[in-house]
């Protein structure tokens, strides 16, 4: 059985491939989920955001960089697709959306360390 990590990174990469193919393809082929553009986009990204932070524990600064660029990168390929456009508020959601899931990981890995941590003081005290 593939490790945890492993199967995350599946996940990340996934959810990348699927917000690709989904904003390269004419509107008429789009998926609607009956929600708002903008919390389509803000929970799209801040699980792929959530699932990259999980999946390459480390270097939490360079992924949300890179995200930030991917966001950037799908709005600009959507250029060049007939009936489709690229939108401002569209890649601040996205890149925002990416960083907070990424944070999200973080802030509960600090937290989880430092619990950890006073747990230890606290049995060394004993």
């Amino acid at each position: 059985m593939p490790k945890l990590t492993t199967i995350i990174r599946i996940v990340a990469w996934s959810l990348a491939a699927a917000i690709v193919i989904l904003s390269v393809v004419p509107p008429g082929l789009r998926l609607d989920t009956g929600t708002t553009h903008h919390l389509e986009h803000f929970i799209v990204y801040w699980t792929t955001g959530l699932a990259f932070g999980l999946g390459y524990d480390c270097k939490h600064n360079l992924l949300a960089l890179l995200l930030v660029v991917f966001s950037g990168s799908v709005e600009i390929m959507q250029l060049f697709v007939p009936g489709r456009h690229a939108r401002l508020s569209d890649f601040a959601i996205d890149a925002v959306a990416a960083c907070v899931g990424i944070f999200t990981v973080s802030l509960v890995n600090r937290m989880r360390a430092c619990i950890f941590k006073s747990h230890e003081c606290h049995r060394a005290q004993r």
